[in-house]
């Protein structure tokens, strides 16, 4: 007789970073509708706390911490040590082209090397750093899954006709450190096997109150003819997430409506 995977999380430990964000609270939220215990990660504790009280489920842990900082890495595995348990981790901390770094969501000419190292740091660097030293307690609870938000620029290179006569922009880092996410997923999920899966998902445009004329464009080459929104991703991280894809492993899967499908 063969047992059915499924989607329950039930009795596992999930930290999310980035999780007091727009997208981070729906992934929390997933997981935790799974039945996860989750520790919420994110800059400020205040967002976090609210965060984990909003979730359904009990035992939910906010943690405050700055992953640019060596320090703040340390806090998050040392919490994580403490309840002894990580079943799951989701990188999903990162700089997007709406952070307001100075030098970065600018013109090509105008991106500075300082704005591009900062976001290679939290956006790919603390993701290997937290998934290495996190590495014996997700081998030890005979689940591990490792979820990595990379983004379809990490996949393909940038329409700049979208923002034409907008004020948004593209960084080149921003390509750089999600391309290197996808890179470090495949990486890592050969290095971490048979213990760990790691896979990646890479969302498409979210819509998020950006310029018509940038939105318009956006859907018009879309498939499915719309921007995403943060629900979508719910069923992607929960699947990875849990034992109903325990055959894959080492994989970057694209929701973005068919963006990159042509």
């Amino acid at each position: 007789m063969t047992t059915t995977p499924t989607t329950s999380l039930a009795g596992r430990t999930a930290v999310v970073t980035g999780g007091a964000g727009p997208l981070g609270r729906v992934l929390a939220d997933a997981l935790a509708t799974a039945g996860a215990r989750v520790v919420v990660v994110d800059l400020d504790g205040t967002s976090c706390a609210a965060t984990a009280d909003a979730l359904p489920g009990t035992g939910h842990v906010a943690l405050g911490a700055d992953l640019l900082d060596p320090q703040g890495i340390s806090r998050v595995v040392d919490v994580v040590d403490q309840l002894g348990a990580c079943d799951v981790l989701v990188n999903n901390a990162a700089f997007t082209g709406t952070s307001g770094v100075p030098g970065y969501a600018v013109p090509f000419e105008e991106q500075t090397d300082d704005a591009f190292a900062m976001a290679l740091a939290l956006n790919l660097t603390a993701p290997f750093s937290l998934t290495r030293r996190l590495a014996p307690l997700l081998r030890a609870g005979g689940h591990g899954s490792v979820v990595n938000v990379s983004s379809i620029y990490g996949l393909v290179g940038p329409n700049m006709g979208l923002y034409e006569g907008t004020r948004m922009g593209n960084p080149a880092a921003y390509a750089a450190s999600k391309g290197g996410i996808a890179q470090l997923t495949r990486y890592l999920s050969t290095v971490l096997a048979p213990d760990v899966r790691v896979n990646a998902f890479a969302p498409g445009g979210i819509a998020r109150g950006q310029d018509e004329a940038f939105v318009e464009r956006y859907e018009r080459l879309t498939p499915l003819g719309r921007m995403g929104t943060e629900d979508d991703f719910r069923g992607v991280v929960t699947w990875l997430a849990s034992d109903a894809s325990a055959y894959v492993t080492g994989q970057v899967v694209a929701v973005d409506g068919g963006w990159t499908a042509w």
